[in-house]
């Protein structure tokens, strides 16, 4: 019997600790908080994929602290456009100094942050320890951007990756976090987890023997969670507020289709091609459509959209609208960005790939999307800017779209709801896991709770007296 539980123990694929243990937390953070910054410290190389609002950033500065301190080398923490300032912001609330820097040259001892567009700029053997935030940046296993941080903090010690969305479309895509944190290689924990359906489709699947495998493993390094419910806290404080859809549909005029022919009456498009088209035909309905709703409010407003023409037009048809495009220079997107989250800039007209990831916008209830593509991350990302803990109103999201691209909003539900049950999945199968190493304990087996009162028998209090 001995030998069969050895050969048991054998088959797990085990995480090996190589953090240390912190000697205190901090104590502006919440319970939870400190006890998953805790555990990733100890872990030395770990993720925490929790949903927007929970306190990433307080949580990776506390971690990004406590590593500087621990190793006496400096921390880098890589982050989007424009929120790095934001982080500066939030360590001043936390009791945390963080240097913002645009070269190796500003770098100082203690916590340093970057946005991820100046990483070469800096050299990677000068800092004990790595953050990465809004780390799904990592999940397209072919773009050159993974690749060349994963190349570039190879050896660095201490590694974090926080992000909401660390797999949305597929399993498979956990793989590029944990090749970034030396745990795994993407073609490792395919061989060992996945098997290929074959054909033309290159679909790879999760194996249902190794499913439950599968989760533990992520548990050794991923920290899952939706809400501090999940990991057995107190999660009374962190309920969302209302969030209201609306739906503006504006009609089609005569299309060209695919052949080159005029459609009389709007089809709704299948192909790129096509909904790009229509995206084009319409755009002139759907700008006066966003721009009423917006011209109709004192609030402030945030607007989506997906085309420079659409941007440039929703700008001039909004009143006091500021635009945030890919073609403008770094410090103009920043000033913009930073001047809509202190309330200066009412309007502010983007896309979702610039500004849609990691600003912390809840001071804003309103957003239009003029348009929609075909990513569910990117429209969640966007979404969650407003629609997170911490916010206090209801948030409306209206969804500016013509009759013609109806297949685009239909696919983005299809991939939220898968993404919905990816998630559910990941936080049901480890939360238990990971419950245990936070809280310093593990369960081998049920609590004995008496049922009566026990009394002590007469004879032994007579020996006793």
């Amino acid at each position: 019997m001995k030998d069969y539980h050895e050969f048991l123990e054998s088959k797990k694929i085990a995480v090996t600790p190589s953090g240390f243990e912190p000697t205190s937390g901090n104590t502006k953070l919440f319970d939870w908080q400190n006890d998953i910054v805790r555990w990733a410290l100890v872990k030395g190389r770990a993720c925490i994929f929790a949903d927007c609002g929970l306190g990433k950033t307080a949580m990776q500065l506390q971690w990004a602290q406590q590593v500087s301190e621990h190793t006496g080398k400096p921390v880098l923490i890589l982050a989007p456009l424009a929120v790095a300032q934001q982080t500066k912001r939030e360590g001043e609330k936390f009791d945390v100094p963080v240097k913002v820097c645009r070269t190796q040259r500003d770098v100082t001892s203690g916590v340093n942050v970057t946005n991820y567009e100046m990483v070469e700029h800096f050299t990677a053997e000068t800092f004990s320890g790595v953050v990465l935030d809004e780390s799904s940046i990592l999940k397209d296993y072919s773009s050159k951007t993974r690749q060349l941080l994963t190349d570039m903090f190879q050896d660095t010690p201490y590694k974090l990756c926080c992000t909401a969305t660390p797999a949305p479309n597929d399993y498979k895509e956990l793989g590029t976090h944990a090749h970034f944190c030396n745990i795994m290689t993407q073609t490792e924990m395919l061989s060992t987890f996945f098997c290929h359906d074959g054909g033309n489709t290159s679909q790879w699947r999760l194996k249902g023997h190794a499913e439950a495998k599968f989760f533990e493993w992520v548990a050794g390094w991923a920290c899952c969670l939706t809400s501090p419910a999940d990991l057995g806290y107190d999660g009374t404080k962190f309920n969302l507020p209302e969030l209201r859809i609306h739906e503006v549909v504006t009609e089609s005029d005569a299309l060209i289709d695919s052949d080159g022919q005029m459609m009389l009456v709007a089809k709704a498009t299948q192909d790129l091609q096509e909904r790009r088209q229509a995206r084009r035909s319409s755009l002139t309905d759907r700008v006066t459509a966003a721009a009423e709703i917006a011209n109709g409010t004192d609030e402030q407003v945030l607007v989506w959209c997906d085309l420079n023409d659409e941007s440039s037009a929703l700008t001039e048809a909004i009143d006091d609208a500021i635009e945030v495009r890919g073609s403008q220079g770094a410090e103009y997107k920043e000033a913009a960005m930073n001047g809509f989250t202190t309330g200066k800039n009412r309007v502010l007209v983007s896309k979702p790939s610039i500004a849609g990831w990691g600003m912390n916008w809840q001071q804003c209830s309103k957003m239009i999307f003029v348009g929609l593509s075909d990513s569910f991350e990117a429209y969640y990302q966007a979404v969650r800017r407003c629609w997170r803990f911490g916010q206090k109103k209801p948030v409306d999201v209206y969804i500016v779209i013509s009759d013609a691209e109806g297949c685009v909003k239909e696919n983005i539900e299809r991939k939220q709801q898968d993404a919905e049950r990816m998630t559910s999945e990941l936080v049901r199968f480890t939360k238990n896991i990971l419950a245990a190493d936070l809280h310093h304990t593990v369960r081998m087996s049920e609590g004995y709770y008496a049922l009566e009162r026990m009394e002590i028998p007469e004879w032994l209090l007579k020996i006793s007296a």
